[in-house]
């Protein structure tokens, strides 16, 4: 590791009282959840069709029973847990030194580990809301639910609160998050290709001079942070204050 650009990111951790973290499938890929672009990620499994195809959500319509054979086997992990990452968070906003957390993730690893600003772009499969009468069930439930789930109040599907493809982001939750990245004095981002949009195009809402971008691998954004780790997230948040 660059210990030298772990120094200065310490030091800017150490400054800072309005954190923003801005998080990808990397953030949990150390809790056992694979993410989607890695060698070993869903985009690159093969399937009898694209995961794109298959959890968008024209096909989660047309064909219900294998939507949810992908979404059962592929998106939910609930024996998970946070790892270092979520829990230094966690750390940080008990101090009051962590304004958000912004991730596109849909495990509810942040909220798990004890944060509570949680701006979640993607939704969380810990909501699962009946199409016909609204009603909430979470995980638990749903687990126990038909292969296809029925809301046993009313009988109508009930659908994970995810955003699928060919949805859009909730409009309130894109306003908090970039409400958020507007005031930061440092904006972290970790563990994301930055390649999905809008989430991608975030970045350039915050107007400081302390990005700090840090993933395995480089990112198509990697031109515009004033710090770049390419490192393991959970190695770097560990050794941070």
């Amino acid at each position: 590791m660059d210990e030298q650009k772990l120094q200065t990111l310490t030091r800017w951790v150490q400054e800072s009282r309005r954190i923003v973290f801005f998080g990808g499938a990397g953030v949990s890929t150390e809790s056992g959840i694979p993410d989607f672009r890695g060698v070993d990620g869903l985009y690159h499994q093969q399937f009898s069709e694209p995961p794109e195809t298959i959890i968008s959500h024209s096909y989660y319509v047309r064909r219900p029973d294998v939507f949810f054979t992908f979404y059962r086997t592929r998106m939910l992990y609930p024996n998970a847990r946070p790892n270092v990452a979520h829990v230094k968070l966690f750390e940080w906003e008990r101090a009051g030194k962590l304004q958000a957390v912004v991730t596109q993730n849909i495990d509810g690893l942040h909220q798990m580990a004890g944060s509570r600003r949680v701006y979640e772009l993607h939704g969380s499969v810990h909501r699962n809301i009946c199409q016909a009468c609204g009603r909430v069930y979470d995980l638990s439930a749903f687990m126990r639910m038909a292969h296809v789930p029925l809301c046993p109040a009313c009988g109508g599907r009930v659908k994970p609160d995810v955003v699928l493809y060919e949805e859009a982001l909730d409009g309130a939750t894109v306003c908090g998050a970039v409400d958020a990245i507007r005031m930061a004095d440092l904006l972290l981002v970790a563990g994301t290709s930055l390649t999905v949009y809008p989430a991608a195009a975030f970045l350039d809402e915050y107007p400081g001079n302390r990005l700090v971008l840090i993933n395995k691998t480089a990112t198509g954004r990697d031109d515009i942070a004033n710090l770049v780790l390419h490192e393991k997230l959970g190695d770097v948040m560990a050794r941070l204050p």
